[in-house]
């Protein structure tokens, strides 16, 4: 099973179907505004910037689920990404990333590949999952793991 199935909804309320991305490599990673790891905007828009001719998509996709860090709406949440980090990547609506309300596309992901030890769940903001040209779920990082680490895993993609 491939990710090209879904559809999220871009920030600015647009249908955002995955298929649109399809042949590409994708960072999907669950933001927040108001987070200790928020600073990673930086680092996951110098990867777009570096590898997005090469091929690389990084989505982002905003959540409240952890520690209330992401309480704006979608003009505020635009509107702090671009003047706070310039950020130029997709971003999409806000979305529950677990629980009942979970995104489907965070379900499937989630259960494509789990965290330490098993464990489906997201533990926190800034969890990302590396997706191959053909829409398979490759690898999983920690909100720890700092962007400019996964350049490696991203090139051996393109």
């Amino acid at each position: 099973m491939d990710i090209y199935g879904f559809e999220a909804q871009s920030l600015d309320g647009a249908p955002a179907p995955l298929s649109a991305h399809r042949g590409k490599v994708l960072l999907i990673v669950n933001t927040a505004s108001k987070c200790g790891f928020t600073p990673q905007y930086a680092g996951l828009e110098q990867l777009h910037r570096d590898y997005g001719e090469r091929g690389l998509v990084v989505l982002g996709f905003p959540c409240n689920q952890f520690g209330a860090q992401e309480p704006g709406d979608a003009g505020q949440i635009a509107s702090f990404c671009s003047a706070t980090y310039d950020v130029t990547f997709p971003m999409m609506a806000k979305v529950d990333v677990n629980g009942p309300r979970a995104h489907p596309l965070y379900e499937f992901l989630r259960n494509e590949k789990r965290g330490v030890l098993g464990s489906a769940a997201i533990k926190w903001n800034f969890t990302k999952f590396l997706v191959d040209r053909g829409g398979r779920v490759v690898r999983r990082f920690a909100p720890l793991e700092a962007p400019e680490r996964l350049a490696g895993a991203i090139e051996a993609l393109l």
